[in-house]
This record gives C-alpha cells, structure tokens and sequence, in this order.
C-alpha cells in the first residue's frame, strides 16, 4: 500500500495535528473513551477524527469504532467539515457527519475554540449480530461531551437564564446571579455565543456496510431492501413482512429493482454521449484484460494503436467475453439516439452500460454497488467504493499497480468534483 500512501490515495487528504493544545484536547477525548493518551507530537485526522498513526500507537484500528456500530468521534476543528472519511463500517458515515457540521455550524465554532468535542453516533443497537439489527437502525442520535464539561456548563447557564427570565423574583437571588457570573466566565455569552448544538438527531437512509461481507439497505416510501449475499444471517428471515430480499449475485434482480425504483440510468442518448464515461469504461476494460493475461505490460508505454493491435489479436476471446463488443456497441447505437433494448444484453453486463441517476438521493450509493460488478473500472471503484477499490488493489500486477495510481492521480485527485460532474452527473 506504499504507492498508494505516496500518492495521497490511501488516508490522503487529511488534517494535520501538531499544536499542542489540540493533540492535548485529542488525548482529553480519548481519556473520556476510556483509551490511554498517546505520546504523538504529531498526527493526521480524518472528519470523524479518526488517526492511523493513533491507530497504530494504540495497536487498535477500531478505537473508533469498536463494536462497528454508535460510531465514536473527535472534533477539533471545524476544518474537519472539509476532510473525508477513510475508516468506517457504514457508507453514510461521512453523511451523517456533514448533516452534523452543517445544521451545527457555529455551535461547533464556538466550541472548538474552547475545547474538544467528543462523543458517539448513537444508533438503537449495541451489536450487529444479524440483519435484523441492522434493520432496526433508523435514526441516529448525536451524544456530546466536552474535555471541560463547557456543554454541561452550558446547559446550566441556560437554565439559569430561562429562570432568571421567567421568575420575577430570581433577580432577588443572589447565589443565583453569582452562578450565572462564575459560570460564564468559562462558557462566555451563550446568547452571543451558542454552545449548544441545536440539531443531534438524523435519519439513518439508505446505506452499505461492511458487516457480513457487505450489505445494501434501500428505504423507500413502502418498502425496504436488502441486498445482500443470502449466506448472510436473517436473510429473508428478517422482517419479511416489510423487507424485499435480492441476491447480490442476481445481477438481473438487482439491476431491475435500481431501474424500477428510477436509481439507475439505462444507456440513453445525451448522457452516454456527453459524458464520455462509456468510452472510459472501454479503455479501462482492455487495460485490465492486458493485465489479466501478461502482468508485465509497460502499461505508460501503450498506445491507442498498441490496444487496437491487441484487441484484434484476441478477437475471438474478446467476442466470447462480450463486454467490449457491447460498449462500442452501445456507443455507436446512442450517437445516432436509438434506445437499446436492455432485454437482449446478457443480465451481468447491463451495469457496464449504465451508471446512477445523479437525480436520485442514492446517487453516490447506487454507484457504489454499479462497482461491485464492474473490478476492472478503477475509477469507478477508487470514487465510490473505496474498500473495494483497496481488496482489487491486492490483487493487481505491480506494473497495473502503478498504471492504476498514475491515473487516479492525473484525472481524478487533480480536480475531484470536475471528474465526478462529468462521468457520473
């Protein structure tokens, strides 16, 4: 994983921690965790304040998130607001936390010039033994702390100023006014300065996670479902009354439950056309059999002709295969605008000519699960799926290896949201 770390690709983008008061604050929270402080002078964070290099000192890349459910954090700066996300068991995580930063922007200011805060992703389950539990998540509750208790001393201030507000007599109340004094010496002016972050509860949506092997949880209106592998405990077991089950591994299933639900865009006209994502996908498709077959190819030496040269060369097994026959297909049939009949592509090639509806609120998690059918379509993968994109990587050739992580680097860390806009909409 050292390419991958080099080239910001593997716990990239982080913050960096070194002034002391902040690694201070860090240690404080972990006190409050119950987890030993660490010696660190200096350490990088992710939004949810995740660190591998407090990972490491405490020999526990779970401290976070130890039972892989109430997902703990650390918040030091609302600079965090702009970080991702690198270690997670639920795909939402970064979602919930934006929602978070968002509806708490100036609370979150406001105490972090203080002090830290820390505290869990409350969910209504203390262990994920089967899928029911996981279907009991719904919503998800914000619990805070402070290193100084400035919350809880916020609290009271305000309990002082709604009695001092609504009890004529409370300005008699000597102990009372010298409270409110003592205590906003530590709190500051709450009326000018809010403390107390006014949005902690927020519905758990649609979501991935990582718990047996990997499960899809869809809600719409009526209906909940779970894809997954049947393998998986309580499935089709759990909730049938409520819940539709389809095999992960029944692409036809699952691609018609994303058609049907308006999640996935079939190949029509303008977006197969204008996004160029098609061709992408055909390039990258012919690179991964070339690695496939003769790992030591100097991939950075190949050209358009060279590919063309070895495609002819490997006609007959390339026709058997038929993903790239369909591609150039497709993207021959959509430039001349006419609808191709998605009955007649075989069920696990439909996802190669097809991507999420950028209008859909699962958007970024329909995408994801579009890559656990397309491996070879790293770009697709290091985007959405990025644990997928990290147990491919282990497999690869280490000449794909540098190919892979020379082309993420030049097209998609140089301009991420340029990337996103024109492939996925």
């Amino acid at each position: 994983m050292k390419l991958l770390y080099e080239n910001r690709m593997f716990f990239g983008g982080l913050l960096t921690i070194e002034e002391p008061h902040l690694i201070a604050r860090y240690n404080a929270a972990l006190k409050g965790f119950g987890l030993k402080p660490v010696k660190l002078n200096k350490f990088q964070i992710d939004m949810t304040g995740f660190s591998p290099e407090v990972a490491d000192e405490l020999d526990d890349p779970e401290y976070l998130d130890p039972n892989g459910v109430n997902r703990r954090f650390i918040i030091l700066t609302p600079e965090q607001a702009e970080l991702p996300v690198v270690h997670t068991q639920f795909s939402n995580t970064e979602e919930l936390m934006l929602e978070f930063f968002d509806k708490n922007r100036r609370e979150i200011f406001a105490l972090t010039i203080k002090d830290v805060i820390f505290g869990e992703i409350e969910e209504n389950v203390l262990r994920v033994d089967n899928l029911d539990d996981l279907l009991r998540i719904d919503q998800v509750e914000f619990k805070l702390s402070t290193a100084s208790d400035l919350l809880g001393k916020a609290h009271e201030l305000q309990g002082m100023i709604d009695r001092l507000q609504k009890d004529p007599d409370a300005w008699q109340d000597r102990a009372l006014l010298q409270s409110m004094v003592e205590t906003a010496k530590v709190t500051g002016d709450i009326r000018a300065n809010e403390l107390l972050p006014k949005e902690v509860v927020f519905r758990h949506h649609a979501f991935w996670t990582s718990h047996f092997g990997g499960v899809y949880i869809f809600n719409d209106d009526r209906q909940v479902t779970v894809i997954a592998d049947p393998a998986t405990k309580g499935f089709r077991r759990s909730r049938p009354w409520e819940v539709a089950y389809i095999d992960i591994n029944d692409h036809a299933q699952v691609y018609r439950f994303l058609l049907e639900s308006g999640r996935i865009e079939p190949p029509r006209g303008a977006w197969v056309e204008q996004s160029g994502l098609l061709e992408k996908r055909a390039h990258m498709l012919v690179i991964g059999m070339i690695a496939e077959r003769e790992p030591d190819t100097e991939f950075d030496d190949l050209t358009d002709q060279m590919l063309d040269s070895w495609v002819r060369k490997n006609a007959r097994m390339i026709e058997r295969d038929g993903a790239l026959p369909l591609l150039e297909f497709v993207v021959k049939r959509t430039r001349d605008w006419s609808a191709i009949d998605m009955q007649e592509v075989r069920p696990e090639h439909r996802f190669l000519i097809s991507r999420a509806n950028p209008k859909h609120a699962d958007w970024w998690l329909t995408n994801r699960l579009i890559s656990e059918y397309l491996r070879f379509d790293f770009l697709t993968l290091f985007v959405f799926n990025k644990q997928g994109f990290y147990r491919a990587y282990q497999d690869w050739p280490e000449e794909y290896r540098e190919y892979v992580v020379e082309t993420v680097r030049d097209t998609y860390l140089k301009d991420k949201r340029a990337l996103r806009a024109r492939f996925y909409g």
